[in-house]
């Protein structure tokens, strides 16, 4: 499960060492330290990360088949996740030090800055392979965050980025070594502790304004 570090003013989630797939405990888990990272004074960022081989596989796919009852509530929950880290009021800096795929690459996408193990790893969008349209929020975010030519090439081919090649698309900000991926996240958080708060939280709703009305038009479950 999820847990939370903090080296000085930078708060470190852990998403887990497993395939830490959005499961209904593990979002409870991740939206309670969110709220403890929240509730601290300022300044302060946060770096997102995990322990294994992947950072996140996104949906559990195989829970919402046992509890198909459940996919209103469930995918809402997702996309309030999704609304709550792109405007968190704080800098945000995603540490994918292995495989990034479908929801948990929008989850990515969600922070400030990316940095990527350069030499293992896959950031990918597996929607058109697996069959599952983007829902209008989420078609929303990665098009706010990719360019038009990425975005097209992400959710129209499934295609899967390796660190390096995700840099060149600029899907990440950065693609170095496994063993520096936390360090650098880490520092780069740091550098921008002093933004956190009201202000950064404003310019962030306003700049993504139209994401977070789609995202949030999605996270009432619906009958």
């Amino acid at each position: 499960m999820p847990t939370l570090d903090r080296h000085d003013a930078v708060f470190v989630l852990d998403l887990g060492d497993g395939e830490n797939r959005l499961h209904p405990d593990w979002l409870t888990s991740v939206n309670a330290l969110l709220d403890e990272v929240e509730k601290a004074d300022d300044p302060k960022a946060l770096v997102t990360t995990a322990s294994g081989k992947i950072w996140s596989n996104g949906l559990d796919l195989e829970w919402l088949m046992e509890n198909p009852e459940q996919f209103p509530a469930y995918t809402a929950s997702v996309h309030k996740l999704l609304a709550r880290v792109l405007s968190l009021p704080m800098i945000t800096v995603a540490a994918l030090q292995g495989h990034t795929f479908a929801a948990g690459a929008m989850l990515s996408l969600c922070h400030d800055f990316r940095v990527m193990r350069a030499d293992r790893g896959f950031w990918c969008l597996p929607e058109a392979d697996i069959n599952i349209p983007f829902t209008v929020g989420m078609n929303a975010l990665i098009q706010s965050r990719l360019t038009p030519q990425t975005a097209h090439l992400a959710m129209v081919t499934a295609r899967r980025f390796g660190g390096e090649e995700a840099y060149a698309h600029q899907i990440v900000d950065e693609a170095l070594p496994e063993p520096e991926i936390r360090d650098r996240a880490i520092a780069l958080a740091t550098a921008h502790v002093a933004k956190a708060g009201p202000a950064l939280q404003t310019i962030k709703t306003r700049a993504y304004a139209s994401v977070l009305a789609a995202l949030q038009a999605e996270s009432e479950p619906r009958s």
